[in-house]
């Protein structure tokens, strides 16, 4: 399993990092176009769909993110979408967890379907327009939730159930602890500091998502990581509410040793619109 895992990020980051680092934004955003498309075809499978409804939901998935591409949209200022879609995930999120793997089932299969190839492709149109901006600041949102999940991982053994007495929600992700969950707001408060000095002191060209909001004060931006971190949990958490009423331990096979895309992806799906919406809002 170990070597299959390697293997499959190997050749992972063989295909994303030229991509990413390329001086034309192109070659990135046809990667991230056949990824969503995968995500789709993914959440057709988990929301019962057969093999020609998955492709069909991939499918419409990638003639959603073409047309946006094709009509500038990649370049247009979204800001009252990534409201709405942060909106959407906070109180659409809240609605989940509160209803559990039980409710997940009773929202229409129509509903359920719609809502997951939205987000997908909202989430298309905010890595896009951050890797326009720049390398520095997107790999900041990446990283942000990247050390929340490695810093609640150590902070969860190390801690977990140590201050509370009940897990984060035993039916959805029994492996999660709130001693986890702060583990990882504390380190990403730390990595947002450090980057923002580190962005001072280097003179970057492009200014990471921290700097940007540190700009407005250092409130802001030990508010705003915090928030983005309880989100990407989120995330995640909701992406395992539908596994499980699937009754499927990953999203699918594509990624050998990683499950499937959206396993990789699903605390990815509510923070980067809600980077791009505190973005604009730390520019008004």
């Amino acid at each position: 399993m170990l070597k299959q895992r390697v293997i499959t990020a190997l050749v992972l980051l063989a295909i994303l990092l030229p991509a990413l680092f390329h001086a034309n934004t192109v070659p990135f955003t046809i990667v991230l176009l056949v990824l969503v498309a995968a995500g789709a075809w993914e959440w057709g499978r988990l929301n019962g769909l057969g093999g020609t409804g998955a492709v069909a939901t991939g499918a419409v998935c990638l003639a959603m993110c073409g047309a946006s591409w094709q009509f500038g949209w990649i370049q247009a200022p979204l800001a009252s979408l990534w409201t709405l879609a942060g909106a959407c995930w906070v109180l659409g999120g809240a609605f989940l967890l509160r209803g559990g793997v039980a409710g997940w089932p009773k929202i229409a299969r129509s509903v359920r379907l719609v809502g997951g190839v939205l987000a997908l492709w909202v989430t298309w149109l905010a890595v896009v327009q951050a890797r326009q901006v720049g390398v520095n600041y997107l790999l900041s949102i990446l990283a942000l939730v990247w050390a929340a999940d490695i810093f609640a991982y150590f902070a969860g053994r190390a801690f977990g159930l140590k201050f509370t007495r009940n897990k984060l929600a035993p039916a959805i992700s029994p492996g999660k602890s709130w001693e986890g969950v702060w583990g990882g707001m504390a380190g990403v408060a730390v990595l947002a500091i450090v980057w923002v000095a580190l962005d001072a002191s280097s003179q970057a060209t492009v200014a990471s998502f921290y700097s940007r909001l540190a700009a407005k004060g250092y409130w802001l931006l030990l508010l705003g990581v915090v928030f983005m971190a309880a989100m990407s949990v989120v995330g995640d958490l909701v992406e395992s509410l539908v596994k499980r009423s699937a009754g499927m331990k990953d999203s699918s096979n594509l990624l050998p040793g990683h499950g499937g895309v959206l396993d990789r992806i699903d605390a990815l799906l509510p923070t980067l619109p809600l980077a791009m919406m505190l973005t604009h809002f730390a520019a008004a």
